[in-house]
């Protein structure tokens, strides 16, 4: 091999490949989305504060945001607000059905507190934070 070979290799030919498509099948239908039922989404954050150990953080988040998904499904937001007043407020000053909402939260939360914290050590100073987006 001397030089012009090594810098200016000759093209090699390559034979053509025939490629063939194969045909769609009765199972390969088109998906339709209109016919899809949405999720509901929730939109809120989770925050695991003052826990010293970061790296079971998001682990800690998820188990606690399931559980709450769990407990209180598209309720979330409704039943934080619900807590919120009723713990600003007295309880001649709300409705049944916000003290009723402002229950399920508190047991809500306790219930996902439980799961996020599974496994943990000592956890007496964190919380979980709960914000709307």
């Amino acid at each position: 091999m001397n030089q012009s070979e090594l810098f200016y290799p000759r093209p090699t030919l390559q034979a053509p490949v025939q490629t063939v498509t194969p045909e769609p099948s009765e199972d390969d239908a088109p998906f339709v989305f209109e016919e899809a039922v949405p999720e509901p989404r929730v939109a809120y954050m989770v925050w695991l504060v003052d826990y010293p150990a970061v790296d079971v953080v998001k682990v800690a988040e998820q188990r606690f945001r399931r559980e709450l998904d769990r407990q209180l499904g598209t309720d979330v937001l409704p039943a934080l607000r619900a807590f919120r007043n009723a713990s600003e407020s007295g309880e001649s000053d709300l409705a049944k059905d916000e003290i009723a909402l402002a229950k399920r939260w508190a047991k809500a939360y306790d219930a996902a507190r439980t799961a996020g914290f599974r496994d943990f050590g000592d956890t007496d100073e964190a919380y979980f934070e709960v914000r709307p987006i």
